[in-house]
């Protein structure tokens, strides 16, 4: 059976229906994690999302259901029709006239970090957390063959170095997004012309620092130190504290660790990030360093 014929019969289980009264089934860009596939059903364009190959050992898809009932009241996110917290299949509404963020667009970034600020400001609660640490050691616990990376020992031994240091820090403990990056900003054109903000894929949100989500934003962009410092600026209004900047550096390089493992990860599967993989690994590396620097000079 070919993709989209799966695709179908899965669409009409979840929707109840024939497979015949699903039209129109095009395969949208495809994540990093999910297959997407636009459908018209009715009268009305919709959005399925089936989860990948190996995803399942990835994602805690009762906790994702847990996080679109909390976060539902403050309509940020995308319009849910369907969610299955056993499978992960996900129908949402489609939307027409919409792009996503632009991470070089200063306005556009702006206003991406006005809405995250907004959002951990409601300082929501949910009963599970997201640990980086643990979650490094769980993707490199699923690899058949070891790192691709000659350095990868010292490299993981630099970043477990800032567990302590993560540790003793003040921080709050909040719902937080873990995958805000660019992409799941999405720009919608009203019917006034306006446009209006959502944040999508709340796959990996759970507890944790808020400050985390900045750090994926800028490790996804693939920014420049520049650009890095930019970013923190724009959220903080111009006003970030030098511990919590310094802070942001070590989550910079956790994260870039962290998704270089899910990288090697998804490699198993024959699924390459090329650029993106690699520039995650040198984050690792290379904001390892900027934090000790900037955390002795404080």
């Amino acid at each position: 059976m070919c993709v989209d014929e799966s695709a179908i019969c899965i669409i009409a289980e979840i929707l109840n229906c024939e497979t015949k009264e699903i039209q129109n089934l095009t395969a949208m860009k495809m994540g990093m994690t999910n297959l997407s596939y636009s459908f018209k059903f009715g009268d009305k364009f919709f959005i399925a999302r089936i989860p990948g190959e190996g995803t399942g050992r990835l994602i805690d898809r009762e906790q994702e259901y847990s996080v679109y009932k909390k976060i539902a009241p403050l309509n940020i996110c995308d319009d849910v029709v369907h969610i299955n917290p056993k499978t992960g299949h996900k129908v949402t509404v489609f939307w027409e006239n919409v792009r996503v963020c632009d991470p070089n667009n200063n306005n556009d970034v702006s206003a991406c970090m006005k809405m995250l600020r907004d959002f951990h400001s409601c300082k929501l609660k949910v009963p599970h957390t997201f640990d980086v640490f643990e979650r490094i050691e769980f993707y490199e616990s699923l690899w058949n063959v070891p790192s691709c990376y000659e350095d990868y020992k010292n490299t993981k031994v630099n970043v477990l170095e800032l567990k302590k240091y993560i540790a003793d820090c003040k921080k709050d403990f909040v719902l937080t997004h873990i995958d805000a990056v660019p992409d799941n900003f999405l720009f919608l054109e009203t019917e006034n012309g306006k446009a209006e903000l959502r944040l999508i894929d709340w796959e990996y949100a759970a507890m944790q620092d808020p400050h985390l989500d900045i750090a994926m934003f800028i490790v996804y962009s693939m920014y420049t130190r520049e650009q890095a410092e930019n970013l923190i600026d724009i959220y903080f209004q111009e006003d970030c504290l030098p511990d919590v900047r310094v802070k942001i550096y070590a989550y910079i390089a956790m994260c870039g660790l962290l998704w270089s493992n899910w990288c090697e990860y998804k490699r198993q599967y024959g699924i390459e990030f090329g650029e993106y993989a690699l520039k995650q690994y040198q984050f690792a590396k290379e904001y390892f360093s900027v934090f000790w620097e900037a955390q002795s000079a404080l």
